[in-house]
């Protein structure tokens, strides 16, 4: 049985791409070769690698993270816990927040902004700071999930004791943050949380 080519099943397959390879490996070739089809097959649909990547953002983010604000809830701790959504959706996927980086006009990440800075504004503030919070909040998760996502280069190439000696602050932050056992999930939200909220 012949199953049709439609986007839905190019995307589904691009998405399962990068999961299994990265997104240096997510071409309109390599694609094509996966879908038992030649490259040009696919222009029908997707007319560019732009195009691809932008798809993919819109599966990255499907299901939206943000869910409306329940009644009694403070803007703050509804738009950190939107920005811990957003951050485990990026991480989902490898590259993910590459790809929504990389997004031309996703309209999934229009339509949480669209909720945030309308939350928001119900909320009392003005749009100019509303658009201000929420465009600094995404910029920050999304940052720091490209952060996360980033290769590391190989421990035998990193000498941790010159670093040690010439950062010795950096590394007494570092092990004074986790040693009472908290984890990269602690620090993201303290983080988010620093930034929607300020300095305490």
């Amino acid at each position: 049985m012949v199953v049709a080519l439609d986007r839905k099943r190019i995307v589904d397959e691009a998405v399962a791409l990068l999961d299994a390879e990265g997104l240096e490996s997510v071409t309109l070739r390599k694609l094509a070769t996966r879908l038992g089809v030649q490259a040009p097959t696919l222009y029908w649909h997707l007319p560019n690698k732009a195009a691809l990547i932008t798809a993919i953002a819109e599966e990255v983010l499907t299901p939206s993270p943000a869910i409306p604000l329940t009644a009694g809830e403070r803007w703050q701790d509804w738009l950190i816990a939107l920005a811990t959504r957003l951050r485990t959706a990026l991480l989902a996927h490898p590259d993910g927040a590459r790809v929504v980086s990389m997004a031309q006009l996703s309209h999934n990440m229009a339509a949480i902004s669209e909720l945030a800075m309308k939350t928001l504004v119900e909320q009392g503030l003005s749009l100019h700071r509303a658009r201000l919070t929420v465009l600094t909040v995404e910029r920050f998760t999304i940052g720091y999930a490209l952060e996360e996502q980033a290769p590391r280069p190989p421990a035998e190439d990193f000498d941790l004791t010159a670093y040690t000696e010439a950062y010795p602050t950096v590394i007494a932050g570092i092990t004074e943050y986790f040693a009472p056992g908290r984890t990269p999930d602690d620090l993201f939200h303290e983080c988010v949380t620093l930034v929607v909220e300020g300095p305490g």
